[in-house]
């Protein structure tokens, strides 16, 4: 009989005795590391998750303003600054252009209330803001929407700066 299979041969009267403790151990060690490895890409996972979810939303309200900025083309003149608003300011309280008839300084106030309304109950620390500018004679309105994307309570700039951590994160879309 070769030698090589001779080892392999269990002697008579002997035990095989299967792993050992340290083997177990080690074999524990590697499955431990790769769990924790697999619960922190799963962290991950929801947590760019609800970052596009907000950012979706941010988008789909920029949209939804310049959608009833364009239903309402009287508030778009150089003159009219019906869709105007700050960073601060508050959306003003309209009427309801829904149930009733408005002019259009009241449907511009309306819209500019939902869609506060919105951003607010939609989004983290969410601020929003609509500015004009004419440039011979072409008017263009910038639309911006800001939230807290990092939660984090020492943000709240509104320089839309991406590597700044103080600013919150911002939507920009000029119409």
């Amino acid at each position: 009989m070769p030698i090589a299979m001779k080892n392999f041969i269990s002697k008579p009267g002997t035990r095989d005795s299967g792993f050992t403790l340290l083997e177990v151990l080690i074999a524990l060690l590697v499955l431990s590391i790769g769990l924790l490895g697999l619960a922190a890409l799963q962290t991950v996972g929801l947590r760019s998750n609800q970052m596009a979810t907000m950012r979706t939303t941010a988008v789909q309200a920029a949209y939804d303003i310049t959608d009833r900025m364009r239903a309402n083309p009287d508030g778009l003149t150089e003159a009219n600054q019906f869709y105007v608003i700050g960073t601060g300011d508050d959306a003003p309280l309209s009427v309801d252009c829904d149930a009733n008839a408005c002019t259009s300084v009241q449907h511009a106030e309306f819209d500019l209330f939902q869609w506060r309304s919105r951003i607010e109950n939609a989004l983290p620390d969410a601020l929003s803001s609509i500015t004009q500018t004419v440039d011979a004679g072409l008017v263009t309105h910038t639309i911006t929407v800001f939230w807290n994307e990092e939660r984090d309570p020492a943000a709240t700039g509104t320089g839309c700066d991406a590597n700044d951590k103080t600013d919150l994160r911002c939507f920009q879309l000029t119409m």
